[in-house]
């Protein structure tokens, strides 16, 4: 790992990074290397640190590592998706260098992946990166009296909590972004669940009429097209 040389910059502005990485060499001098930046960092050589942070203070974007001494960083993933923590961006930086390691790191919910050995200044790039992309994404999406928080994955109708599953908001959030527009059942599985729908279709059924009912107060509903798939619409 290369540094970045000169004083300390302003990149940063602040923004928190969530380091999560169980070399101490490594993760003390990326550390370094980011508060030189700017950013805030916070360290976890564990994932239960990890969670322990994350809690304490949301980060803005968290540089993880995937083989950890108390789980797989895989798996972390999946249970941020699944959370209110569901929209901070997540570089894996990792060890594991062959095509298939990258392609599983990115369907299990990473935004990009970086192999070791790395250098700083490209780690401090793709970083940068993933914020500049976060701070264009919507934060709220909003249809009619229908509110969704896209950040916190939370979904109100006139200020009132529907308190949607995880997996109800996220298909809330990707039929709502594309309105009027039938999206394929094996799609919409796959962008959800991020797994193949194969034969299982009763979690999508069970999730979208429950949907279904939770949002027609506010005048909209998911239409069923039989053998095709599901949409958004307008009652």
């Amino acid at each position: 790992m290369s540094g970045v040389s000169g004083v300390r910059g302003t990149k940063g502005d602040g923004k928190r990074v969530l380091l999560v990485e169980d070399n101490e060499k490594i993760i003390s001098g990326n550390k370094w290397m980011f508060e030189r930046q700017g950013y805030e960092a916070a360290a976890a050589l564990t994932l239960a640190e990890a969670r322990a942070l994350l809690h304490t203070r949301r980060p803005d974007v968290i540089v993880l590592d995937i083989m950890l001494p108390d789980g797989s960083g895989l798996d972390f993933i999946r249970e941020l998706r699944e959370s209110e923590s569901a929209g901070i961006p997540v570089l894996l930086l990792t060890g594991l260098t062959t095509k298939e390691d990258i392609v599983r790191g990115l369907t299990s919910g990473g935004d990009d992946y970086l192999t070791k050995p790395f250098d700083f200044p490209e780690l401090l790039a793709r970083v940068e990166a993933l914020l500049r992309r976060s701070a264009r994404v919507p934060k709220t999406l909003t249809k009619g009296s229908l509110t969704v928080d896209i950040l916190a994955m939370r979904a109100c109708i006139a200020g009132e909590d529907l308190h949607l599953t995880p997996k109800e908001c996220a298909l809330l959030l990707l039929l709502a972004q594309n309105e009027e527009k039938t999206l394929r059942a094996e799609d919409v599985y796959k962008s959800v669940w991020r797994q193949s729908l194969n034969s299982d279709r009763n979690a999508l059924q069970t999730a979208a009429s429950k949907l279904r009912k939770k949002i027609e107060p506010a005048g909209y509903t998911v239409a069923t097209t039989r053998g095709v798939g599901y949409s958004f619409k307008r009652i």
